[in-house]
């Protein structure tokens, strides 16, 4: 109890720092500082920086018992020197947050999705071609919200809070089975997500399911 009382005192110590809006009243500010404490998890730390949301991690459904396509074990590109560089920032930032890891010389290897860097006007995005393992992937008919019905949710509140969410998918965990699955090669070995990729066939119904977790309401 002393813990989680400390921790609260910590979190309305740091939204005081960062301003409150000066229409909310003493209360609606505890009943803020509450929530927040309650779905602490779903917001970034120094040692977490990404949302630490367990019991939601998103697995991959296969429609196949084996996977045997040469496809889904593909050689790396010979990278540019410009195009290498790039990729290899970009790997290590995820690396840092969490969302790869590089897989072992001694671990066994089913599947090499290929990935590439794409440069545009001086920006670089990591590009990986997941199509053959969305082939194999059973579809997740989790509900999506439409915009409309969100819209006529908030036709009466009072307050409206926009939050944006750091990677996006990659919020969302990955089991033990879809790791294995969502490896990816590159000129500099090969990376596995520990986390849901952006470009995988059901990432926005994981990622909705996640969302419905820390905000059921």
């Amino acid at each position: 109890m002393k813990k989680k009382a400390q921790k609260r005192i910590l979190i309305a110590e740091q939204f005081k720092e960062e301003g409150f809006n000066n229409e909310l009243t003493e209360i609606m500010k505890e009943k803020l500082i509450d929530l927040l404490f309650q779905c602490k998890n779903a917001f970034a730390t120094d040692k977490e920086p990404l949302c630490a949301i367990i019991g939601n991690e998103a697995d991959i459904i296969l429609n196949v018992e084996k996977l045997d396509s040469p496809l889904l074990r593909r050689p790396a590109y010979p990278a540019i020197p410009r195009a290498g560089e790039a990729l290899e920032v970009q790997i290590k930032e995820l690396i840092d947050l969490g969302v790869l890891r590089k897989v072992g010389h001694n671990e066994q290897i089913e599947v090499t999705t290929l990935l590439i860097i794409a440069l545009h006007n001086g920006k670089s995005r990591m590009v990986g071609d997941l199509t053959a393992l969305s082939t194999y992937t059973i579809p997740d008919i989790y509900p999506i919200p439409e915009i409309h019905e969100t819209l006529t949710q908030l036709s009466q509140a009072k307050f409206i809070t926009a939050m944006d969410s750091l990677k996006g998918f990659n919020q969302n965990f990955s089991t033990n089975n879809a790791k294995k699955l969502l490896r990816i090669i590159v000129h500099c070995g090969i990376f596995e997500y520990l986390r849901i990729p952006f470009s995988i066939k059901n990432a926005p119904a994981h990622y909705q399911r996640m969302i419905n977790t820390i905000f059921p309401e």
